[in-house]
């Protein structure tokens, strides 16, 4: 079975940003952006299943709904909720190869979402998790998953292998080699997942299983980074919050409700200080004007995360974290940790700088290097 995407980047005849560009400045809604947006994978479905055929091969084009993807009806951003695979194992067993388009699905009352960007991965993983799949294959334009962004740090180095758990924490930190909704269900599923170049023979990343992958020896496990992400990120602070736990638990169902992610969650002084994505900041201030929150928002930030597994609780790491930051000459406005992560909000300014130092710092362009 073979999931693709749309066809090129912007300015492409059938890209989406180029198809999207056609409503650009005219009076659209979110459904019909979705239905303009899809197009770009249905087009690319059809003509790889015909190049398959002309090539040998007994092939046949399907829509994500065709495939049996049921989503949550979110448009430009929905989240798939089953799959219901029986026309796809019908060909399958006909002895015919399925060539689905990635990035969209059907809404249980039947309206077509689109999965987000990146949503052909997710697409593919939902798919081969419905499908008992031995492995999914991700095919993009790197070599794999690296250890930072290449156009920010020139050391980075494509990974052999990583969890499924890193993987997703470094796809939620901004990295952006695999749509986060993708790991997700690489991480819940076990499902094998492989991340390599569409236009080389290299063998790429394996992404596997938690159990299998951590190494026998604990102390071995803690020690590990895998790489540094980044993501631009804004910083409201909420007045009043802190000493009313009810209006704080106003804003987490809220914007739970409005499917907005929070991070770096810090009562301070008075004010609830919290992060979340730049693309959710528009949604963000309408919840909080709804609710009559009285706040202010510091923009042009990034959240640089170091991610490893179990670097929770190890003696050192956060001191290292911040000497690399400090010899680099980068002030940290806020941190927290996780049982993988560690993340600093740094001005955005700063970022480069910021990866570059703790990737430098942890040596990952010479493979992991012990955290401890």
């Amino acid at each position: 079975m073979v999931v693709v995407s749309a066809m090129g980047r912007a300015g492409a005849a059938y890209a989406t940003d180029t198809l999207l560009g056609l409503v650009e400045g005219l009076p659209s809604d979110d459904r019909e952006r979705d239905l303009l947006a899809t197009t770009g994978e249905l087009i690319a479905c059809v003509v790889v299943a015909h190049e398959l055929r002309a090539s040998g091969v007994d092939a046949m084009a399907f829509s994500g709904a065709e495939a049996g993807i049921v989503t949550d009806g979110v448009q430009g951003d929905a989240a798939v909720l089953s799959v219901y695979p029986a026309r796809i194992l019908e060909a399958i067993r006909a002895g015919r190869v399925p060539v689905v388009a990635g990035f969209q699905g059907l809404s249980e009352d039947g309206r077509l979402t689109a999965l987000g960007r990146g949503g052909s991965d997710t697409t593919a993983c939902a798919l081969g998790v419905a499908l008992k799949a031995e492995g999914v294959e991700i095919y993009t334009d790197v070599d794999g998953v690296m250890s930072a962004d290449p156009r920010e740090c020139s050391s980075a180095v494509v990974l052999e292998t990583v969890s499924a758990d890193e993987l997703f924490q470094m796809a939620r930190s901004g990295a952006k080699v695999v749509h986060t909704p993708a790991a997700e269900l690489a991480l819940s599923s076990g499902i094998a997942l492989t991340v390599r170049n569409t236009f080389t023979d290299n063998e790429g990343t394996q992404v596997a299983d938690l159990s299998t992958y951590r190494p026998a020896s604990v102390a071995t496990a803690v020690s590990r980074v895998d790489g540094v992400a980044r993501l631009e990120v804004a910083l409201p602070a909420l007045e009043g919050t802190p000493e009313h736990m009810r209006a704080q638990t106003r804003v987490y169902r809220a914007m739970a409700d409005a499917k907005i992610s929070l991070d770096m969650f810090t009562p301070a002084g008075g004010v609830l200080l919290l992060t979340l994505a730049n693309s959710a900041l528009g949604d963000a201030r309408t919840v909080l004007d709804r609710l009559g929150m009285s706040y202010d928002v510091r923009e042009g930030l990034s959240k640089v995360t170091l991610v490893g597994a179990g670097m929770h609780g190890v003696p050192g790491v956060m001191a290292r974290v911040a000497g690399y930051l400090d010899t680099r000459g980068v002030p940290v406005l806020q941190s927290a940790d996780s049982h993988t992560t560690i993340s600093v909000l740094v001005a955005e300014d700063d970022a480069a700088a910021a990866v570059q130092a703790l990737h430098d710092g942890f040596e990952l362009g010479n493979g992991r290097e012990s955290s401890a």
